[in-house]
């Protein structure tokens, strides 16, 4: 009859004579003061078996030396500071304990007990009323006078050295992270990170269908058509799986993909503490001068990134994981959605297969809105007329074409809007790193004047060169060629849908639809749609609603 922990003690590396050797062949048998409980942890792989086995052989010597046989080994990998991480073996070691079916929980060191402090262990011992814990490398004995205070100090010793290590740790993630050598994890895919350089390169395999799907994807191809296209031509993942839309969304959104190093969101539990997850995708990491910290060379380019995110987050909506953590929608079709209005709710109106058609009603029902409707392709035909010919009329300086012109550009080239926000960002941080630097000096009069000036000189030189990109940054591209309403009207016949609802919005604050004069009104589309542009200083709705009601009286009175 073997023990329940024979295939621990094995995948621990003993032989089955080692086994035997040390007294754990046979179950144990005997009253539970004459058995015990043997905790063996460590934290991460690293710990070779070898040492994990000497841990093992000192508790069998200190348990046989009090007449003492181990009942069950019980071993697991997992940290001991985190309180949302569960040990599933310690729980069972202790539990045995408190069952009564033996009497003491032998460790190798309290560290390997606990190391969230003297509380955790204290209320432990308070438990095993009756039973005892020793820790054999420390001679610790819990049921002897004055251990108490002993495992206690020992336990924040430890929750202190874990403290550190984190510190260590983060501290050499951050510092490589900042001097662009990859934080480890999973690479994008069409790149690998050779072992040592901590540097992204290409990835001669998978390169070329990456290239392919970003190609793609700023084509303005949607995911799902792009992992149809390669699971038809039997492209597979790395991990030799079908492709998805999400998988492709993931990929697109990583700034990883761009050769950038990720500043990844910590994820948090139902009470507010740091967990082990972090969040997909994310930001770039910024240096203190505001720039995208490289770890080598990516997929895309990082202008090539922001257009894509800007892609499928023009074809995205709130609510799941999925494009921009927000829920993929199809391509736009319509440039109206968005803008135009139900002149009944005064909500807006949706594409509803042919129709714009207001949302309330479609949504929450008669009872909320009676709802409004007209055919989509003559509205957007209507809607390029109006734009055309507000346009036209505008003088050449007027600031609705110079917004127009810097929406455009920004469309066109997004990574020159992330760049001045990124150094915008920077600017705030370091400004505001001066005034905690003032109050430091000459309210808390904790640092010395010489430490002031140098660090002063230091951080106003940031400042200095972050205004001075900014400056260049916001200057922009010439926008002359952009500011005659001839060329816009030629841009606006060349921009697809995604361009003209992007050139519709710079101009154009809402549209309201005005209802029909009765069933089969034959009112032009244009003397329906009462726009109200951003440069109006005046709202024409009154007259707009005069004219409807004066169409709409002829009609009933035709009737």
């Amino acid at each position: 009859m073997t023990r329940d922990d024979t295939p621990t003690l094995r995948a621990l590396g003993f032989s089955d004579d080692e086994i035997r050797e040390l007294g754990l062949w046979e179950p144990a048998a005997g009253e539970p003061a004459q058995l015990a409980e043997a905790y063996i942890r460590r934290s991460k792989a690293k710990d070779t078996l070898s040492t994990l086995r000497a841990h093992l052989r000192d508790i069998v010597r200190a348990a046989s030396a009090e007449g003492i046989a181990i009942r069950h080994v019980h071993f697991e990998q997992r940290s001991a500071s985190k309180a949302y991480v569960r040990r599933e073996e310690f729980e069972n070691a202790t539990q045995a304990i408190l069952d009564g079916r033996s009497r003491t929980l032998y460790v190798w060191r309290t560290d390997r007990l606990s190391r969230r402090g003297m509380g955790a262990v204290d209320r432990l011992i308070d438990q095993f009323r009756g039973a005892r814990i020793v820790v054999t490398s420390e001679g610790l004995d819990s049921s002897k006078p004055g251990m108490r205070i002993i495992f206690g100090i020992l336990a924040d010793r430890a929750r202190e050295e874990a403290k550190a290590i984190a510190q260590r740790t983060k501290t050499g993630g951050d510092a490589h992270k900042t001097e662009g050598r990859w934080p480890g994890g999973v690479v994008p895919y069409g790149l690998r990170c050779p072992k040592g350089t901590g540097k992204l390169e290409h990835d001669p395999a998978e390169y070329p269908t990456a290239r392919r799907i970003a190609a793609w994807l700023l084509d303005g191809v949607t995911p799902a058509s792009i992992a149809n296209t390669l699971n038809a031509e039997g492209t597979r993942t790395r991990k030799s799986k079908m492709w998805r839309a999400q998988t492709v969304i993931h990929l697109a959104q990583s700034p990883s993909w761009a050769g950038l190093i990720p500043d990844r969101e910590r994820a948090r539990d139902e009470h507010g503490d740091h967990i082990d997850k972090w969040h997909r995708g994310g930001n770039p990491l910024m240096a203190p001068d505001g720039h995208p910290v490289a770890a080598g060379v990516g997929v895309v380019t990082y202008a090539e990134w922001e257009r894509i995110r800007l892609i499928i987050s023009g074809r995205s909506r709130p609510g799941t994981t999925i494009g921009d953590r927000t829920r993929g929608v199809r391509r736009a079709k319509t440039i109206l959605t968005g803008i135009l209005r139900c002149p009944f709710c005064k909500g807006a109106m949706g594409n509803g297969g042919r129709n714009y058609r207001c949302l309330a009603r479609i949504n929450q029902g008669e009872s909320v809105c009676k709802g409004a409707a007209t055919l989509r392709e003559r509205a957007d035909e209507a809607a390029a007329v109006l734009w055309i010919n507000h346009i036209v009329n505008l003088p050449p300086d007027s600031p609705t074409i110079l917004a127009i012109a810097r929406r455009w550009l920004s469309y066109e080239d997004p990574a020159v809007e992330a760049r001045k926000q990124a150094v915008t960002r920077a600017l705030d941080d370091a400004v505001e790193r001066e005034a905690q630097l003032r109050k430091e000096r000459f309210i808390l009069s904790r640092i010395s004047e010489a430490d002031y000036e140098y660090l002063w000189g230091a951080l106003n030189a940031q400042i200095e060169s972050l205004k001075a990109e900014l400056a260049e940054v916001s200057a922009g591209a010439d926008l002359s060629p952009l500011m005659d309403p001839e060329a816009l009207i030629d841009l606006w016949n060349s921009a697809g849908v995604d361009g003209q609802r992007a050139l519709l919005s710079a101009a154009l604050r809402r549209v309201t639809l005005l209802p029909a004069g009765g069933k089969g009104d034959r009112t032009p589309i244009l003397d329906r749609m009462e726009p109200e542009w951003l440069d109006d200083d005046t709202s024409h709705s009154d007259a707009a609603w005069e004219a409807w009601e004066r169409r709409s009286s002829e009609a009933d009175s035709d009737g």
